[in-house]
């Protein structure tokens, strides 16, 4: 069956004029039968399979619709008409069949050519009509003249009706293909966040776990000799940290809650990294709880934990300092964590780290803040702030 390129509603319309030009067609040749014309009879029926082969030739046709489709259809019509004026002039009742020819002008030719067509076609029918009746009566007038006007407006109608079918469908088909664009941007975005996710995790969790074990084996190393005690206790330490560290990459493929949050509240993680964020190191570390804890969504428990962890990684690896405190402080609408050091500082406005980026990134994901008070040789202060949920707001 032919694709073709038409709209339901002008397909049928070309259908409808194919059966009623066959029916006419049936109708004239059953009175020419009656009356004993044979050779009218031979020519109605050539006429009627030269109109079949041009329907079923036109399905065949490649690139339907296209020019050369249009060329052989006009040409198909000027014999099929050269066909119907002969009939016409032999016989009145094929007369009638100039109906549907007046709808295939105004399909297959331009507007410029197929009304004048159709204005000659109606005028041939009358005069045909009144050859053959031998007078020129009101009757053979109207007849044409009214089918003429029939079919013109409804292949206008139609036209019109296809027209905006077409505009529909390509304002459909641009609907598609822009909300392919927004799905395919919308997954881009998505692996784009899964990516910055990831990268967050691995800066604020496996690689400060790593500084810290580097920081414990290099006083191990140092103590060897003259205090194998307690470069016992720095192996020890850099063991525990690398099993967490290993638990922590698994839980990237698990993205289950931090290690240090599975089995203990917000506030015994927060004292523990305290400590070992900077063992190894001659930062003393102390952890300090305001307020009264309130139970708080894991996500916040999660987000507070790794922006501790980032700051303390900056303060062992960067600071210099002597003295560092975490400060977590239960307000009556906001939280709020406080990781400072009395190291050599630097310039917050000229320096913007990845660490720091993403702890920020991390604070405004919940609807929070995170400020960064620093300058150089006056230590450094880093002070997250979240809004505590309505729910748990005391």
């Amino acid at each position: 069956m032919a694709d073709y390129p038409f709209s339901p509603a002008l397909r049928l319309l070309r259908w409808t004029v194919h059966g009623t030009f066959s029916i006419l067609l049936v109708v004239a040749l059953a009175g020419v039968a009656r009356q004993g014309q044979i050779p009218q009879v031979l020519g109605g029926i050539l006429l009627g399979v030269f109109y079949a082969a041009g329907i079923v030739i036109e399905g065949r046709l490649p690139h339907f619709g296209g020019p050369t489709h249009l060329r052989l259809g006009r040409a198909w019509l000027v014999l099929i008409t050269v066909g119907w004026a002969v009939l016409a002039l032999a016989a009145p009742q094929f007369v009638w069949l100039a109906f549907p020819l007046f709808f295939a002008y105004l399909h297959l030719l331009p507007l410029a050519v197929a009304l004048p067509g159709v204005a000659v076609l109606t005028v041939a029918a009358i005069m045909a009509a009144a050859w053959h009746e031998g007078q020129l009566t009101t009757a053979q007038v109207i007849g044409p003249t009214i089918g003429a006007v029939v079919a013109t407006l409804m292949a206008t109608v139609y036209k019109v009706l296809d027209a905006e079918s077409e505009e529909r469908r390509l304002l459909i088909d641009d609907l598609v293909r822009t909300r392919g664009k927004l799905v395919e941007a919308e997954s881009d975005a998505v692996r784009l966040a899964e990516r910055e996710r990831l990268a967050r995790e691995i800066h604020d969790t496996l690689a400060q776990g790593m500084s810290s074990i580097i920081l414990l084996l290099r006083a191990a190393r140092r103590d060897l000799v003259e205090d194998p005690a307690t470069a016992e206790r720095r192996i020890v330490e850099a063991e525990d940290a690398a099993k967490e560290n290993l638990e922590e990459a698994r839980n990237f493929v698990r993205a289950l809650a931090p290690p240090a949050l599975q089995q203990s509240s917000l506030v015994a993680a927060l004292r523990r990294i305290s400590d070992s964020a900077v063992a190894g190191t001659s930062v003393q570390a102390r952890f300090e709880v305001s307020g009264t804890p309130v139970p708080l969504p894991a996500v916040y428990d999660a987000t507070l934990l790794r922006i501790a962890q980032g700051a303390l990684g900056n303060v062992s690896r960067h600071s210099g300092a002597g003295r560092a405190g975490v400060t977590l402080t239960y307000l009556d609408d906001v939280v709020m964590l406080d990781v400072y050091d009395d190291g050599r500082g630097f310039d917050p406005s000229e320096t913007a780290g990845f660490g720091l980026r993403t702890m920020r990134e991390r604070a405004r994901a919940l609807g929070g803040s995170l400020t960064v008070e620093s300058a150089p040789g006056e230590g450094t202060a880093v002070v997250a702030t979240l809004a505590l949920p309505l729910w748990e707001a005391p």
